[in-house]
């Protein structure tokens, strides 16, 4: 095996020797064929679009450098990177990471550093929009070779076209597995294959096509071979399975592009040669014979000819009689019997107002670079309304825009990992169960996402409103929260603890307390309250009974007796 610049990390629990498979390991990224001949990666297009990737690079360069292609993309890397003067476009997310308190904080400590490193938050929108152009992103991590524990020393940006990816089958020194020669039998006879992954490097804008020899590190037109784990490479995701290259997000608007200009530059021609009226000058040259006639009709048409020219660099007028342009008078010779000299005008094209086709194609290139194409029109004003208002458009560019931020964190997580399991902080292993729980919270400034949320979160607490006389009686508080408020097991779980503990702390009222009906506040249930001797009804047979004694006892005198 060839030697290679840089440093590989191991896993330190290798696979069994019984997990083996006939195809070999890929990560779906168009680099599914392997040197053999020592020329890779080239092929004749017949379309003329392009060979390479070398080409392809170019290709995708040079589009970005057009107005109408510019301005979508910069659309696009606007809403992924939100610049702020404050917070930073991007921050770590461990909250799914199922790890102690110490591992989580050296987690964003190494993070933070890494984000220094590239410098992000002075740098994030050319890094994002050189992935996005290019389709594909390298970073060589530089390490203290002698110091590995040191963590990633650097990290330098490489050029995309001085870079290529290499999977390589690994040849076995003995041939006795061959397919021919293995047994039909026994599955486990097959040749399984090994790959071998390297990066070449050319320090030269050449695209590298060369293999180096065996035993070296590279030649000056091969390339130096770099290993897998020393370079960072982060890919669109879009592949070309025919041909097996790695793809941009422009090469849908290749062809639109191309159509936008033919369009833009036939209607540029067509008003130049048609807009201006010109004059047709009909000279008589009586019976002249046709050289002499050319003669005189020439030497008229010098006299009358006084062309005026602007000259741009240096601001002067100046009479230019050298060149005749195509927009100029029409000189035509006349006969004896006509009707003499005579001047007419020839008009000018019609409809040149019309540019409903570079409209189409306009919306055309948007849409093959999934921008909605409402954005190209900067005439209507920015307005917050109600999801009704929006348009589905900026919906599905929301979503794209939140796919492009999953498939550009690969580069965080790659550098992370090398630094964290340099530093010996974790080991392969760990990493490999915790990559799928650690996530990356980009910046987020798409106002109609929010707008969304926000409207569907107050439809479902309508519903709630209105549903809550039926609680107990058709619906059970479970039903309510996992079908109308849409509640995760997890989302409930968690809302549990946090009521039960701001009831602790006295932020909310118990719902379960009783509550004064004239006051509606919480009853203290604990208070030793004093409500006095209990009031008895009066006894009005007793009363009566009084009375009648009293009635006996006490006797009215007579009229006159005192």
């Amino acid at each position: 095996m060839a030697k290679l610049f840089g440093f590989s990390i191991e896993d330190n629990e290798p696979l069994s020797p019984g997990v083996v498979s006939p195809v070999p390991p890929n990560k779906e990224d168009g680099v599914d064929h392997y040197l053999s001949s020592g020329f890779f990666g080239s092929y004749v297009d017949i379309e003329g679009v392009y060979r390479t990737e070398f080409d392809l690079i170019k290709r995708y360069r040079e589009m970005a450098l057009h107005p109408e292609c510019d301005s979508a993309i910069e659309d696009i890397v606007n809403e992924a990177i939100v610049s702020d003067t404050n917070d930073s476009p991007v921050q770590i997310d461990l909250d799914n990471l199922n790890a102690s308190d110490g591992i989580k904080k050296k987690i964003r400590q190494e993070f933070k550093y890494i984000l220094e490193l590239l410098d992000f938050d002075k740098k994030s929108h050319e890094i994002y929009r050189n992935w996005y152009v290019d389709g594909r992103l390298y970073y060589h991590k530089v390490v203290d070779l002698k110091n590995p524990e040191a963590g990633i020393q650097e990290l330098r940006y490489i050029d995309a076209m001085k870079m290529r990816y290499v999977r390589q089958a690994i040849k076995k020194e003995d041939n006795k597995y061959r397919i021919s020669n293995r047994n039909i039998d026994n599955p486990m006879d097959y040749d399984f294959p090994e790959i071998e992954e390297y990066f070449i490097y050319d320090p030269k804008m050449t695209y590298p096509t060369g293999t180096p020899a065996p035993g070296t590190l590279g030649g000056s037109n091969a390339g130096i071979r770099m290993t897998k784990d020393s370079v960072t490479y982060c890919t669109s995701g879009l592949v070309d399975r025919n041909k097996g290259s790695t793809l941009s997000y422009l090469h849908k608007a290749i062809k639109s592009l191309n159509q936008l200009r033919m369009i833009e530059d036939s209607l540029v021609i067509y008003r130049l040669s048609r807009a201006p009226e010109r004059r047709i000058f009909y000279i008589d040259v009586g019976n002249l014979p046709k050289v002499k006639a050319e003669q005189y009709l020439r030497d008229v048409m010098m006299r009358y000819r006084n062309k005026q020219v602007y000259d741009a660099s240096t601001g002067e007028i100046r009479d230019d009689k050298k060149f005749m342009a195509m927009l100029e008078d029409f000189w035509l010779p006349r006969r004896e019997g006509g009707r003499g000299t005579e001047i007419s005008t020839l008009p000018g094209g019609q409809n040149l107002g019309e540019i409903t086709d570079i409209e189409y194609f306009k919306k055309k290139l948007y849409r093959s670079l999934n921008v909605p194409p409402s954005r190209m029109d900067g005439e209507g004003g920015f307005n917050l309304g109600r999801s009704s208002e929006i348009l589905r458009d900026e919906v599905k560019f929301s979503k794209f825009v939140a796919r492009l931020r999953k498939r550009f964190s690969y580069m965080f997580s790659d550098m992370l990992r090398t630094q964290l399991i340099l530093k010996n902080i974790i080991t392969p292993e760990d990493w490999n169960k915790m990559d799928e729980h650690i996530q990356y919270d980009f910046l987020y400034d798409n106002h109609f996402a929010e707008l969304k949320d926000a409207e569907l979160l107050n439809e479902r607490l309508n519903m709630v409103q209105v549903a809550e006389p039926y609680v107990g009686k058709y619906f059970s508080q479970d039903y309510i929260r996992r079908k109308v408020l849409r509640q995760t097991d997890v989302e409930i779980l968690e809302q549990n603890a946090l009521i039960k503990k701001e009831i602790e702390e006295g932020l909310i009222p118990d719902p379960n307390q009783p509550v004064d009906p004239q006051t509606g506040l919480p009853l203290d249930q604990t208070a030793q309250m004093d409500l006095g001797q209990p009031v008895m009804e009066p006894d009005l047979r007793s009363q009566e009974k009084a009375t009648e004694i009293d009635s006996k006892v006490m006797k009215m005198p007579k009229g006159g007796e005192i």
